[in-house]
């Protein structure tokens, strides 16, 4: 597949639809040495959320994101980062609470990670504070943290329930059991947001959270489908993908060959090239997806392998642009 290069940053088209990615965006503090010998602490955009919409940017995706945003210097870091990608940011909510960062800890080459996010611009997010939405927007983009965080998380599932009548609904819980402080209401939300969902995708691990039966993965995957989605996504890092549809039919993707050298953002990457094929082929919508074929799923599997590969073969969350993947073999 080829991405035509397209990108739109404003709201107001009636030719195009856009995506809108709903939830975190935060600043990673990544450890680096500095010329006195001690580390220093350095500034990157991040965010399940944040990175799934650059990404969806770079590939010549009609993109929005909805999110909390401070107007302090990390603020004012991450609006640059989604314009420089292509990414509208009209809905953005400003204020002046801060920016919730993530400061990384490095021990032998394991990550861990201390996030300060009380009272930040993104976690205090209420359900008023969320705009109306245009017409141009056809899709929404949900996941992350920003689930488990209130009284944000709160305010999403409302913003969704409100919308999942009229937009298609992609859903990433992308699990982080330590940011869980009450799991029955997490369990209860998660579960209605899979419910307003079209595509589910989730990694092995998390599916073995929300199910911690002895069950095959087919198995849990479509008892999470009977619930609501028309498609259930399972990624399983180097053995690859399955898609679930309610036919019964099953597609596969494996994972790309090449030298990892980091897997951060790959599964953000890889929800965009889900998002992205589907878009481009006209099948990001409540209907169409309801109706997914098997052979449409598995092309957008491979697409979704094909740019999640770019990024693991580089340093951080660094998506590949359009045109780096109209190099790639179709």
């Amino acid at each position: 597949m080829r991405i035509s290069v397209r990108a739109r940053s404003n709201l107001s088209g009636k030719d195009y639809k856009m995506i809108l990615c709903c939830g975190e965006a935060l600043i990673d503090m990544i450890p680096e040495p500095t010329g006195s010998g001690q580390h220093g602490y350095v500034p990157h955009c991040g965010g399940a959320i944040y990175n799934t919409a650059i990404a969806l940017g770079r590939l010549g995706l009609s993109t929005g994101m909805l999110t909390g945003l401070s107007n302090d210097l990390f603020g004012q870091q991450l609006t640059r980062g989604l314009r420089e990608s292509h990414v509208a940011t009209r809905l953005i909510i400003k204020s002046d609470r801060p920016t919730t960062l993530a400061f990384v800890q490095l021990n032998n080459g394991q990550a861990t990670y201390q996030f300060f996010d009380e009272n930040s611009a993104g976690r205090m997010l209420s359900a008023a504070d969320f705009p109306a939405l245009p017409d141009a927007i056809s899709a929404l983009y949900f996941g992350g943290i920003s689930l488990a965080c209130e009284p944000a998380a709160e305010a999403y599932l409302t913003f969704a329930q409100r919308h999942a009548a009229t937009r298609a609904i992609m859903l990433d819980p992308n699990i982080r059991a330590g940011f869980i402080s009450d799991e029955p209401r997490y369990r209860a939300r998660l579960a209605k947001m899979v419910a307003l969902s079209d595509v589910l995708k989730v990694s092995d691990e998390d599916l073995d959270w929300i199910d911690p039966s002895t069950g095959s993965t087919e198995a849990k995957a479509r008892a999470l489908m009977t619930a609501g989605p028309s498609a259930v996504i399972v990624t399983r890092g180097r053995e690859g993908a399955l898609g679930f549809l309610k036919t019964g039919e099953t597609a596969e993707a494996p994972a790309q060959a090449v030298q990892v050298v980091d897997t951060v953002g790959a599964g953000d990457t890889f929800n965009a090239g889900i998002m992205a094929n589907l878009s481009e082929n006209g099948l990001l919508t409540k209907d169409a997806l309801s109706e997914l074929t098997v052979d449409a799923l598995h092309q957008a599997l491979g697409f979704a392998a094909k740019v999640a590969a770019v990024t693991v073969s580089r340093a951080g969350a660094n998506p590949p642009w359009a045109y780096e993947m109209e190099k790639e073999p179709a």
